[in-house]
């Protein structure tokens, strides 16, 4: 894969998806139904950008085994100083315990946690696909 031939589009979708449910959601935050579909969404979304993180560092010329045996810390410190994201390690280690959360245990207090992440991931997610557009550009 050549650089700037990065598919985001599945990326891209995922992002409009979570930022249609929680538009939805906000609109009535009583409806559990919609506020678990906003945890779905975000569980698919987290696990699609982490996927395209992975795509985009493999483009971009980095050893394939390299970016595989990467870590989770290492991944985030990497996207960073590509300024793929906004927010730093502290933050996405935030992210990742929100959605081994949902996947362990689910329960109302749970859920309630997690829903109250998503709209901070949701900017983050926004400008990831931004930086990674701009990048592709």
């Amino acid at each position: 894969m050549r650089e700037g031939s990065l598919d985001i589009s599945i990326f891209e979708k995922a992002v409009n998806k979570l930022g249609e449910i929680i538009n939805r959601y906000n609109q009535n935050v009583e409806d559990d139904a919609i506020r678990d579909s906003v945890i779905q969404r975000f569980e698919f979304t987290y696990s699609i950008a982490l996927t395209t993180l992975r795509k985009y560092l493999i483009d971009r010329a980095f050893v394939i085994e390299d970016v595989n045996q990467m870590s989770f810390n290492d991944m985030i410190r990497t996207a960073n100083q590509f300024g793929l994201f906004k927010s730093n390690l502290e933050i996405w280690s935030e992210y990742r315990k929100m959605r081994n959360m949902t996947s362990h245990t689910y329960d109302e207090k749970t859920a309630q946690k997690v829903v109250e992440i998503i709209p901070q991931f949701y900017d983050e997610m926004q400008f990831f696909l931004g930086a990674l557009k701009d990048s592709n550009g």
